[in-house]
């Protein structure tokens, strides 16, 4: 399956993200965060597909490094599908975008790495400023939630 082809992001999704910012003021946890935001519609139906709702709405603290709807328009819809279906190996892609603890942007940029909840290793790399997760870009940092935070990323990472 391949996951990462090109897609502009579009302003709309931008405006939603910061709509999530604001929101997440309010404390709300992960999982009525992304819903509240509006541009996490995929990645809420897939955490739902892979009963992980319950998780990501306990304790924490959790750090999400979330694709965006426009992050999962980027998977072929036959693969997203697939994916969708197949519980245990949604758990395991979306377990691999959560780090146990609520790690912040300044601290996520002195690291080259962080180990998921899934068990493998997120490679972490700074570039002109700009951060990367597994190549995948980091669009929108610290929106605080009552049990973590949640980082957007623009693109969808996969396990090795």
């Amino acid at each position: 399956m391949k996951f990462r082809s090109l897609l502009n992001l579009t302003v709309l999704s931008a405006a939603l993200v910061v709509s999530a910012a604001s929101y997440a003021s309010a404390k709300a946890d992960i999982v009525d965060t992304a819903v509240a935001a509006g541009s996490f519609n995929t990645l809420v139906t897939a955490v739902k597909a892979a009963d992980l709702v319950d998780t990501l709405k306990g304790a924490g603290p959790f750090t999400v490094f979330a694709p965006n709807d426009a992050a999962f328009a980027k998977v072929p819809a036959a693969d997203l599908e697939a994916l969708l279906k197949d519980k245990a190996a949604l758990g395991n892609v979306l377990t691999y975008h959560v780090v146990a603890g609520k790690v912040m942007a300044s601290d996520v940029v002195k690291l080259t790495s962080a180990k998921t909840v899934q068990g493998q290793e997120l490679k972490i790399a700074v570039k002109d400023g700009v951060v990367y997760v597994d190549g995948a870009k980091v669009i929108s940092t610290d929106i605080e939630t009552s049990n973590g935070v949640i980082h957007v990323i623009d693109s969808v990472v996969l396990p090795k």
